[in-house]
């Protein structure tokens, strides 16, 4: 049986490429980048070259970046080091209500020491209200933070729009942009974008997992969470990964390639497998419906990243779905995939106003560049089959006509 996998927002296979060149960092050049011998200065260079390929891709300084062990660390870093190392600023921040648990539980934590919180609504397509944003800023706002890509439902965030409010009311405000299920897969450009501060991760985009950076502008004040033997400037001490790190660049250098024209073919994809998934009967889709702009863009359906379809199946539960599919060799995800493999309500589908009978019916299919149009169409001809099977038996374990089962 062929596999399928349609869960890359969880996480993505590892290119060949950077197998290959993270073994050779762990059997051949395994040394400490810290050591002075020839081994030490081997394991150093390709730092200084992983540091390199990341700055040129984003177009920013090599010294802004931060290796880190992932994007929950980025985002930790970004959040608690940021407001801490700011305390003049105020102790005010903003944020929305659909951020992912790695941001969402570190401003949490700064609330209980003492900040006060604004949460952000959004509206149905999951897009920021602008207006309410714009109406939190304060003189003592200290930080905002808003998730480029919704890691569940693929929307995307007017980033440029979000900058533009936050700068007109407060020119001091930190601004972070939570990017990881955007990184690699649209153009980002965080010094243009007028940011203060971006996370990644590495396994979203084919590089090895315990690896991400964070971007931080210069002269912008972060306080270090990790203390020890100040490797990376002190900011982030610890042994540095050297071949999760030099992975990671690779990977990121490999699927940027013809970014561009690889989002436009996606996204063609995505827009055919959504055509099918509103073919069937019973189905809906969450989130936006086609491709958007990190512009506020014109049309409010227009605003969906290229590899995340959300789509909730009426009479059906999200988890005998998912394993229906399973058995089929089909891989995908009843939810976010990156905060428990328990099953739970989502935050992001009661924050966009999902009817509560589709809560817990709500699957995420998540594509790779590498993704098939024969793939896609399989998928759809399963659910084809499957959606009349399972809708025999509505949620609770009785079947239609009131026999239980």
């Amino acid at each position: 049986m062929t596999e399928i996998y349609l869960d890359n927002a969880a996480t993505t296979r590892v290119f060949d490429e950077v197998t290959d060149l993270v073994a050779a960092c762990m059997r051949e050049d395994y040394g400490n980048p810290s050591s002075m011998h020839m081994k030490g200065v081997t394991a150093e260079r390709y730092l200084r070259e992983a540091r390199e390929t990341l700055a040129r891709l984003l177009k920013v300084n090599e010294k802004e970046l931060i290796f880190t062990s992932g994007g929950t660390e980025s985002n930790n870093m970004a959040l608690i080091g940021g407001v801490l190392a700011n305390p003049r600023l105020g102790k005010h921040i903003i944020s929305t209500r659909i951020e992912h648990p790695s941001v969402y539980m570190p401003i949490m934590h700064l609330e209980q020491l003492g900040y006060e919180v604004t949460w952000l609504p959004v509206g149905r397509t999951g897009l920021v209200d602008l207006d309410a944003l714009a109406a939190a800023v304060r003189p003592d706002t200290v930080l905002v933070s808003v998730m480029c890509v919704n890691n569940e439902i693929g929307t995307i965030q007017p980033i440029e729009d979000v900058v533009r409010i936050v700068r007109e009311k407060n020119t001091n405000t930190l601004i972070h942009m939570d990017a990881i299920q955007a990184f690699a897969k649209l153009p980002l450009y965080p010094e243009r974008l007028g940011i203060d501060l971006m996370s990644a991760s590495g396994h979203k985009f084919h590089g090895p997992k315990g690896t991400g950076f964070l971007w931080i502008r210069d002269k912008v004040k972060v306080q270090p969470l990790i203390l020890g033997g100040g490797q990376q400037k002190a900011m982030r001490s610890g042994t540095d990964n050297v071949p999760g790190t030099a992975g990671m660049a690779r990977a990121a250098m490999l699927e940027m390639k013809d970014l561009e024209s690889k989002c436009d073919a996606l996204y063609e994809k995505r827009d055919a497998f959504v055509r099918g998934l509103l073919d069937l009967p019973g189905v809906r889709i969450n989130g936006g419906i086609s491709r958007g702009s990190l512009k506020m863009p014109e049309d409010i359906t227009a605003c969906a990243a290229p590899h995340v379809v959300s789509a909730s199946f009426e009479d059906i539960r999200a988890e005998v779905l998912l394993h229906a599919l399973e058995e089929r060799g089909i891989y995908v995800s009843s939810g976010s995939a990156c905060a428990s493999n328990h099953p739970q309500i989502s935050g992001t589908l009661k924050a966009i106003g999902v009817e509560k009978r589709f809560l817990d019916a709500t699957i995420r299919f998540s594509f790779s560049f590498d993704t098939t149009e024969e793939e896609l169409k399989t998928c759809l001809e399963a659910l084809a089959q499957l959606l009349p099977v399972l809708r025999r038996y509505v949620p609770g374990g009785r079947k239609k006509g009131g026999r239980r089962v």
